[in-house]
């Protein structure tokens, strides 16, 4: 099943930034270094990355007071796969109507 409170959580530019900042860096960061990514307020981040976390994206540690953050890309794979599989199962390509990249409305 697909969970919409991940996508939610994708659905906002900050967090796609933040995410993709996260993913590139390969390896947890404190919320500080994630921070440098935007020019947001390091509160707003930490709530940013929160909600990631919320939603299965981002797995966090503590170290003392500060927050480490990771990406969990298998499971954002997985669910995305999920979505895509849920998307040919619904409407599969040979069956959009031509040059619509819509489906033929017989699903």
């Amino acid at each position: 099943m697909l969970d919409p409170g991940l996508f939610k959580a994708l659905g906002d530019p900050t967090r796609i930034t933040l995410l993709a900042c996260l993913a590139k860096c390969g390896r947890p960061c404190a919320v500080g270094e994630i921070a440098q990514c935007c020019a947001v307020d390091l509160s707003v981040v930490s709530r940013h990355l929160r909600l990631l976390a919320d939603a299965g994206v981002l797995d966090s540690s503590k170290s003392g007071r500060t927050v480490f953050y990771a990406v969990r890309a298998g499971p954002l794979a997985g669910a995305l796969r999920r979505l895509a599989d849920e998307l040919e199962r619904c409407c599969p390509a040979d069956r959009r109507a031509p040059g619509s990249g819509r489906c033929c409305g017989s699903c």
